[in-house]
């Protein structure tokens, strides 16, 4: 029997029995589209760490109170009862940090902007110097940043992301209009481009204001983040790195052997542990996804031993007309692979489809892994074909006189 005889035997009696078909494959199309889902999701919050990454720069080190990410309630408590990094820290490492190329700190609050009749709630507020707009990249589209002359006398002028322009400030002019800022007047000396929303926020409602201007207005009782452009990475971002820990520990006056009492860290560690985690939450999602497929495959196995039951006369007749074993065997295994690769196709567009839907509903970056199509619909079938072996073989070692008296 040909291969294209052997076919198009399969899926007239796959359509021959259209609903137990469907039923057959919905463990297949489950598996399939949560692993693509996952993948495409996945794909896209690594992209989404990289982008915002390369928006700090490889190349930028931050020393903080505690890391960004921390594993147990102990730590978390361990981590707080260190000392806040404060403006008088900044200063000095904008002093004695010779590698460094420039310095910046920040902090932030969430707040209300009010302008004429106008206002929003929780906007974020940050406390900025000038020099962050350089180390984080920042392109102003109108006016300016505010210089380190405003920095340093707390001049109330703020920056505004486009949020600010479109539901607070309104038509016209942005530049030049006073807003309050939690009760305190600013005015507006720039609007920083367009950024768009991700994982269902906005990432343009925000006003930076001078951090002395922030720290007379909500206290110095936290702490700052200090940003420190290294210039490189590699030997240079090590180099730039030892010097911070030295003035850190210098100013805490911790003695060697005691472990540092703040973090430094780099936006590249901070991108390979995300995307690690990222990538074992996806193995885990996909390992629970494989028991769908592994699901699937006993269904398929189990439909079609029916399925040779059912039509244990018709293998008598073929092989009584001279069928071989080896046509039968290939008769089922293309059953099995058939509804096997159409389950996959299906499972691949509805994955696909659901992550979409995903990014639409919550502006969840996703991106499809054009990889991940062709190997979903090979295990997809590889399954079909594991799982179709026993009863293909089943079939064709049937008797054909046994088989032609079976439904007498």
């Amino acid at each position: 029997m040909e291969f294209t005889e052997a076919l198009k035997l399969g899926l007239q009696s796959l359509w021959a029995n259209k609903l137990r078909t469907v039923l057959t494959l919905l463990g297949m199309v489950i598996g399939v589209s949560s692993v693509i889902t996952v993948v495409t999701l996945t794909n896209g919050a690594k992209e989404f760490v990289t982008d915002k990454i390369n928006t700090y720069g490889a190349s930028v080190v931050t020393v903080s109170k505690m890391p960004d990410t921390f594993i147990t309630m102990e730590e978390y408590l361990e981590f707080q009862r260190r000392k806040n990094v404060t403006y008088d820290d900044f200063k000095v490492i904008e002093d004695l940090c010779r590698s460094c190329v420039s310095v910046g700190a920040q902090r932030t609050t969430t707040g209300k902007v009010v302008y004429q009749t106008k206002s929003t709630t929780d906007t974020s507020v940050r406390g900025e110097t000038y020099a962050m707009a350089a180390i984080s990249n920042l392109n102003i589209e109108q006016g300016r940043m505010y210089t380190q002359v405003e920095d340093e006398h707390s001049a109330h002028v703020a920056v505004v992301g486009y949020d600010i322009v479109d539901n607070v400030l309104g038509p016209g002019d942005p530049l030049g209009k006073e807003i309050r800022v939690d009760g305190v007047p600013y005015t507006v000396i720039g609007v920083v481009e367009r950024q768009g929303k991700a994982l269902g926020m906005s990432m343009d409602d925000w006003v930076a204001i001078p951090l002395t201007s922030f720290l007379h207005t909500y206290g110095a009782n936290d702490s700052l983040t200090v940003y420190i452009n290294a210039g490189g990475g590699g030997e240079v971002m090590d180099t730039v790195e030892d010097e911070l820990r030295v003035i850190m520990r210098t100013r805490r006056h911790l003695a060697p052997g005691i472990p540092d009492a703040f973090s430094i860290d780099s936006s590249a560690t901070f991108g390979n542990m995300l995307t690690k985690l990222l990538n074992n939450f996806g193995a885990v999602v996909v390992a629970i996804a494989g028991v769908s497929l592994v699901i699937g495959g006993i269904v398929i196995m189990n439909i079609m031993l029916v399925s040779v039951t059912e039509r244990t006369r018709e293998i008598g007749v073929r092989k009584a007309l001279g069928a071989r074993r080896k046509d039968i065997l290939l008769q089922f295994l293309i059953e099995s692979a058939t509804m096997s690769l159409l389950g996959g196709l299906i499972g691949v567009a509805l994955g696909i489809t659901m992550a979409k839907l995903i990014t639409m509903a919550v502006a969840f970056p996703s991106v499809v892994g054009v990889w991940s199509i062709p190997v979903s619909l090979f295990v997809a079938i590889s399954v079909g074909l594991f799982f179709g072996v026993y009863p293909a073989y089943k079939a064709s070692e049937l008797d054909p006189i046994t088989a032609l008296r079976a439904e007498l």
